[in-house]
């Protein structure tokens, strides 16, 4: 039972959470970067090349015969997910270096002096008073 008590308490940790929230959204944001790629990015960049749909180029090492599937090396799949890859890590890289930028102006701004208590203002007069009296 040791087992099963440490286990529940590593997925009680807020860290465990935390990262399996970020998992979820990386994939959802995996997603919209695949789309853009394939649906956006791609068919332009195919068309300026002349017309070529990156997902058809391949290399055909043996053809399809007697109901096997040709053997084939997909190098346009491959592109777009060497491009997916890219757009990937320089959203993430974006985002890594904002949030470095606001911790970097968190810990530069300086802290206000507090106000002076009550107390201290009181014993400022006394002094000041005290002072006055002396140079007379």
């Amino acid at each position: 039972m040791g087992i099963v008590n440490e286990f529940k308490q590593f997925v009680a940790r807020g860290n465990v959470v935390d990262m399996a929230v970020g998992v979820i959204i990386g994939l959802a944001f995996g997603q919209i970067v695949s789309s853009l790629v394939s649906d956006v990015v791609m068919p332009p960049i195919g068309l300026l090349i002349g017309g070529v749909d990156f997902g058809e180029l391949a290399i055909v090492l043996r053809e399809a015969e007697n109901g096997v599937a040709a053997v084939t090396i997909n190098y346009g799949l491959f592109i777009k997910r060497v491009v997916d890859f890219l757009i990937i890590a320089v959203v993430v890289f974006a985002a890594i270096k904002g949030i470095a930028r606001l911790q970097r102006k968190e810990e530069a701004k300086p802290e206000e002096p507090a106000a002076p208590s009550n107390e201290e203002k009181l014993l400022t007069e006394i002094r000041d008073l005290l002072k006055a009296r002396q140079g007379d």
